[in-house]
């Protein structure tokens, strides 16, 4: 598993710990956080601890007396979401360290509730800490073969599911992580959820992938108040397994639909919950379009630059842009998502494209090639894409 670990993210991590007293990796569980973390660690004088296990959550029984002896070193604390108590703890010696003169690589967390850990850190180490993401594996690191796009593409971005030996294998091990979330780790992270009923929501998304999603419907399926699909759907973003996509907000002299649209995002465990297991089974699934969809929009997100915004754009008329992009740079990218090698434009795209003022038009589509389509509208392949989105 260690050859699949991006460079680029090998390379962003190195320069921010050099940078400031603190780095967080956020990701969700098993997408090869510590794996990362320990390769990175061989190269420095480095101290190791998974916040999992007994015997070292006793090493930090007295936090501060550890630590500070420890003081010399990039200290890397896995799971830190877990023990929140530490980070005032943390705030006294990043702040004693920077009036000794040290004011970088002092310590390394990794986490995989994004939002909650951000709020717990903002709170105490505003100014101190740098937030990197980390994805799964995209069609740039796992190759641009037909064949091992559509593996990726069945079995996910979890290094353990890509690498497994053959499909059921990969979605044995899928069913695992998916009960892990539910029966182990929403308990452990202090959320009173029912297991089966988490499952069933998770579900009805995946049916739903890339949809605008109505709360008080599927509360009524699940027997709960739309508030509380809401709060549940929180948790499973906060967990990195959901993305939350914002409708486009400019000034738009149209009617648009204001509702965000939700993804599974990793196509893997969206396969999972649908009962999907292999690549012609997914051919002829309903769910194909949308999860082709899912896929593109998560592999984009993998290589984003730093400030970067994502939104969709769809009118109340029914005219839409699958992605729009907003560059650092402010050039607005317009991205549409077909599956098929023959895309078909429809009439009104490049007029749609000057709604959000794109100064990018493209199709992305199952096949190989790049070529232009008229009126600045490129068709291009998800590997090329995802290169040069890439190199920005």
């Amino acid at each position: 598993m260690q050859g699949m670990i991006p460079r680029w993210i090998t390379n962003e991590i190195k320069k921010k710990i050099a940078q400031v007293p603190a780095v967080a990796l956020l990701g969700a569980r098993q997408v090869g956080k510590t794996t990362l973390a320990k390769t990175i660690a061989k190269g420095l004088d480095s101290v190791y601890l998974d916040l999992e296990a007994p015997e070292d959550l006793l090493k930090l029984r007295d936090p501060a007396i550890f630590l500070r002896g420890h003081s010399d070193k990039l200290v890397i604390l896995d799971e830190i979401q877990r023990a929140p108590d530490l980070f005032p703890v943390l705030r006294g010696l990043i702040d004693k360290n920077r009036e000794q003169g040290r004011k970088s690589g002092q310590f390394l967390f990794l986490g995989s509730a994004s939002m909650d850990l951000m709020r717990q850190t903002s709170e105490s180490l505003a100014g101190r800490i740098s937030y990197i993401y980390m994805g799964g594996l995209n069609v740039i690191e796992t190759g641009h073969q037909s064949q091992t796009i559509h593996k990726l593409w069945v079995r996910g971005g979890f290094p353990e599911s890509y690498l497994a030996a053959d499909d059921n294998i990969a979605m044995d091990w899928l069913e695992d992580l998916i009960r892990t979330y539910l029966e182990r780790d929403l308990p452990q992270l202090g959320y009173r959820v029912p297991a089966i009923r988490m499952r069933r929501l998770w579900t009805m998304l995946a049916h739903l992938q890339g949809e605008p999603v109505n709360y008080s419907k599927l509360g009524a399926n699940l027997e709960i108040d739309g508030k509380t699909v809401s709060n549940y759907i929180d948790i499973l973003s906060d967990l990195l397994l959901v993305r939350r996509l914002e409708p486009w907000h400019a000034n738009v002299k149209k009617r648009l639909i204001k509702s965000p649209r939700y993804y599974i995002r990793d196509s893997g465990i969206l396969h999972r919950l649908l009962g999907i297991d292999q690549y012609d089974a997914l051919l002829s699934n309903p769910v194909l379009g949308k999860s082709w969809e899912g896929f593109v929009v998560e592999n984009i997100h993998s290589v984003l630059p730093r400030r970067a915004e994502t939104y969709f754009y769809r009118t109340a008329a029914g005219a839409e842009i699958d992605l729009v992009i907003r560059m650092p740079s402010s050039e607005i990218w317009a991205v549409e998502i077909k599956y098929g090698t023959a895309p078909k434009l429809g009439r009104h795209y490049s007029a749609i494209c000057d709604d959000v003022g794109a100064t990018r038009k493209y199709i992305i589509y199952g096949g190989d090639d790049e070529f232009s389509v008229g009126s600045g509208v490129t068709v291009i392949s998800l590997p090329r894409f995802v290169q040069e989105l890439g190199s920005c």
